[in-house]
């Protein structure tokens, strides 16, 4: 079991005793001035990286309501146009520099007439998968919370049609299970089907929790650390041929610890 931290989680001196990968959570990493991106600032981050020995996977920029989130840096796959498609190879390219497994990206946004916005985002993720093959990278694309209907890809059938539709072997999925927990309303049984309907393209792991509801805050997207929240995470042993990065996306040492705990727990049930 490779175990893994988002960037954000704590400086990589700290992270790297606890685990063996890192995400490059781009948006975060202050390596954009706009939408210029910044080389020096890129390679002091790299270099600092580079000291631990850390494996690596790479996520992409992405649409976002957050106030606290780089405006520059917004990208809605169903609506893509040279920047944003700028941005995104930005990405892939890094993630061939760092030798990352996957490079994690958001599904797109609802639009007024949802299948044309649906087929839209299967082209565009066509042709970013197209770009990741140059690269000879993995794009591991994210199942979004039911609890924010804009968002495309909530339910396992709509991602797996998603990435059926753009049929290439470098789109596969990203299962967050935070993200699932609450589109199964905190229901382990549907959980569990969530899992089993994905589990066949499933490249990578997100591992958060929640209490399974819409609250005001983050639609109830808060990301607490594993077992704080209503989320199973003994779901995840359904996966059984997994051999990816279990991922924990969490903002603290203390999270990481406790949610380490909480995975650990699970696959001994």
């Amino acid at each position: 079991m490779i175990l893994g931290a988002s960037s954000f989680a704590g400086p990589p001196g700290d992270l790297k005793e606890h685990v063996e990968s890192i995400e490059l959570y781009i948006p975060k990493l202050g390596i954009y001035d706009g939408l210029t991106l910044e080389t020096k600032k890129l390679d002091r981050v790299l270099n600092e990286i580079s000291i631990y020995d850390f494996a690596t996977t790479v996520h992409a920029p992405y649409s976002a309501e957050d106030t606290k989130y780089p405006s520059a840096l917004q990208v809605d796959t169903a609506q893509m146009g040279e920047r944003e498609f700028t941005l995104m190879e930005e990405s892939i390219a890094l993630a061939n520099r760092v030798e990352a497994s996957v490079v994690v990206l958001h599904p797109g946004r609802v639009g007024p007439d949802r299948e044309k916005s649906f087929f839209s985002m299967v082209k565009n993720l066509g042709k970013l998968a197209s770009v990741a093959e140059d690269y000879g990278v993995i794009l591991g694309l994210e199942n979004k919370e039911g609890t924010d209907p804009s968002n495309f890809c909530c339910e396992a059938e709509e991602l797996y049609r998603t990435i059926e539709a753009v049929n290439s072997e470098h789109l596969k999925a990203t299962f967050d299970i935070g993200h699932a927990n609450l589109t199964c309303g905190g229901n382990p049984e549907k959980l569990r089907e969530f899992v089993r309907t994905l589990q066949k393209h499933v490249i990578h792991l997100h591992l958060h929790d929640n209490s399974g509801q819409w609250t005001e805050k983050y639609d109830g997207d808060e990301h607490m650390a594993p077992g704080e929240g209503c989320a199973d995470f003994s779901v995840l042993k359904l996966l059984s041929g997994y051999r990816g990065v279990f991922n924990f996306e969490v903002f603290s040492l203390e999270d990481l610890l406790f949610g380490k705990k909480t995975l650990e727990n699970a696959f001994k049930l």
